[in-house]
């Protein structure tokens, strides 16, 4: 059974940074694509960035192209999401996935992380 427990969100100022993290069980990053989508109230789901499970292809939203980064340690079964130059508009609950189908269809996720970006 897939497990996925994100953390690392909080209130940061604009312009601030953060780093998430999720750790995933088993074999789950070596599996599959691995993705982060957020959402936001009375906003659609967002995706946001993927990587593949072999981890040489990503992919990311253009709202946070070269301010994103996606990353994972298979050592420690983490996948993570480094933002930098953060917006308000990027406040919302962030989710890590297990990708079915980029970027529109997540077969698991975990309970989410609450990113607040104050102006």
């Amino acid at each position: 059974q897939v497990q996925l427990v994100e953390s690392g969100g909080g209130l940061v100022q604009a312009g601030g940074s953060l780093r998430l993290s999720c750790a995933a069980s088993g074999r789950t990053l070596t599996s599959h694509t691995m993705g982060w989508f957020r959402q936001a109230p009375g906003k659609e789901r967002e995706s946001v960035a993927a990587i593949s499970l072999s981890g040489a292809w990503t992919d990311y939203a253009d709202s946070v192209k070269g301010r994103f980064t996606i990353s994972r340690d298979i050592a420690k079964n983490t996948l993570y999401l480094q933002m930098i130059s953060l917006k308000p508009e990027d406040t919302a609950i962030y989710y890590c996935a297990v990708v079915r189908r980029w970027p529109r269809d997540y077969a698991y996720w975990g309970q989410g992380t609450q990113v607040t970006v104050s102006s």
